[in-house]
């Protein structure tokens, strides 16, 4: 695979649920610390290195932001750094709430 795939928050879920996927929340820290999809691993510029370096190039990963934009460019990133299962979560963290699916509550 040479680009990342575009999926929706519904499927994504099943992804974790069904594939071992990981969800990858690239939103500020801020954000992320309020509200996030159940089971997601924040990512910013103090920890990306270490998380590259620390995940399995052909696991499912799925990349999520605040509408949907920002994670497409994140998700070619990764594409970049030779991983081969990348998605951009449809919407964002915006279409998971509407969408009802399972968060958890940060600080």
């Amino acid at each position: 695979m040479n680009n990342f795939i575009e999926i929706s928050p519904q499927r994504a879920w099943e992804k974790v649920n069904t594939d071992n996927a990981v969800i990858v929340d690239i939103r500020n820290t801020i954000h992320y610390n309020h509200s996030y999809p159940k089971t997601a691993i924040h990512l910013n510029n103090q920890n990306y290195q270490e998380f590259l370096n620390s995940c399995e190039y052909d696991q499912p990963i799925m990349i999520i932001c605040y509408h949907g934009i920002s994670s497409r460019n994140t998700a070619q990133f990764f594409i970049e750094q030779g991983f081969d299962d990348i998605y951009s979560i449809t919407g964002g963290f915006e279409a998971w709430q509407k969408a009802g699916l399972p968060i958890e509550m940060g600080c």
